[in-house]
């Protein structure tokens, strides 16, 4: 337990000397007193989405595009 405790409180320490990036004031005072954007319904969204379901002849498609990746894959190993 203390162990443990001690690991904490390093990590908490050492996430407290990170450097922050320079955060930039490039945004427009219009954008940033503007108003927020509207809201959609979200059956409206799903509706302009394309169905993701896979297709009958698309399994041929998809293990082509696997023996094209493990292809590539062991290419890589072999460099």
């Amino acid at each position: 337990m203390i162990i443990r405790s001690l690991v904490v409180l390093t990590l908490l320490a050492g996430a407290g000397c990170a450097e922050f990036p320079d955060l930039s004031r490039d945004i427009p005072a219009s954008e940033l007193d503007g108003p927020y954007p509207p809201l959609a319904p979200l059956p409206d969204l799903l509706a302009r989405t394309e169905d993701p379901r896979i297709e009958d002849g698309d399994d041929a498609a998809l293990t082509a595009r696997a023996a094209a990746l493990r292809a590539r894959a062991a290419r890589l190993r072999s460099q």
